[in-house]
């Protein structure tokens, strides 16, 4: 258990990671996308509409999170027994599939997945690749905030200190860790990149696939002891919905553009 927490203890710069991250963003959103289609007033009128979004919901909407609310305390039932039974084994603590997860839900993911496809659109001038990282960094923008807000503010406490999932510190220190455990920043960020490149996808099978990533994410920061298993449910029903709704907010006016079959990694980009 010591090797765990040390562990931890050495993430805990991870909101200084995501304020610099954001800082990076801005400058590339401004340098590199007023040569494009998106452009930065785009982006700041995108924004009001973002944030706005809350007086616009229908009674669908309200459903919806109502939904999320019901679903995490449903999983905060389990969170303990999955705990246990987690920590029984950790003979898989640094397995590739573990250690996979855990890095496709690090901050710097969506930076490196958004300077990837941008480059390519400069160099292709490939509006497919444009849109997609422009949706990347809109989306982890957005959910990155709305992240940041919600964990200052429930302050829940992390698994490894031993309180228990019901135990909260609101409004602790900004850059104390231990008691912003909900929701799993980690899994936002994986459901962000799943959730754009998936509806950006063409074949179904991408699709799914797509997303394979993001479960071994939640898996992993439960397997790791940082997050209780409701956190990273509420953390990927976040990066789901704000990655839908900003891929939604470009397509209500466009074409699909969709991923085919091999850009870096075996993916392309082509326009419908």
């Amino acid at each position: 258990m010591p090797r765990v927490i040390l562990t931890l203890k050495k993430g805990n710069g991870m909101q200084n990671k995501l304020l610099l991250s954001l800082f990076i963003f801005i400058i590339c959103e401004s340098s590199l996308f007023a040569q494009l289609k998106y452009t930065f007033p785009q982006f700041g009128k995108e924004t009001v509409d973002f944030v706005e979004m809350p007086v616009k919901w229908d009674g669908m909407d309200w459903l919806n999170i109502g939904l999320i609310g019901a679903g995490t305390c449903l999983v905060s039932l389990a969170d303990q027994p999955i705990r246990t039974n987690v920590l029984k084994d950790q003979s898989y603590y640094n397995g590739a599939p573990i250690v996979a997860g855990r890095v496709y839900g690090e901050i710097y993911s969506p930076i490196i997945l958004f300077g990837g496809f941008a480059v390519y659109s400069l160099i292709t001038d490939d509006i497919g690749a444009r849109k997609i990282a422009y949706e990347i960094g809109q989306a982890s923008l957005y959910a990155g905030a709305l992240s940041f807000v919600l964990k200052l503010v429930i302050g829940r406490s992390r698994p490894y200190l031993n309180q228990g999932n019901s135990f909260f510190r609101p409004f602790s220190s900004i850059f104390n860790q231990d008691y912003k455990s909900m929701p799993s920043g980690h899994s936002t960020v994986a459901f962000i990149l799943s959730t754009v490149l998936s509806r950006n996808a063409d074949s179904p099978i991408l699709k799914v696939l797509a997303y394979l990533p993001a479960v071994l994410t939640v898996i992993s920061r439960v397997y790791q002891d940082q997050h209780w298993a409701s956190d990273t449910f509420a953390g990927a029903a976040l990066g789901y919905f704000v990655g839908t709704w900003v891929v939604d907010h470009h397509e209500q006016s466009a074409s699909p553009i969709k991923i085919t079959s091999a850009f870096p990694l075996t993916i392309s980009i082509a326009l419908n």
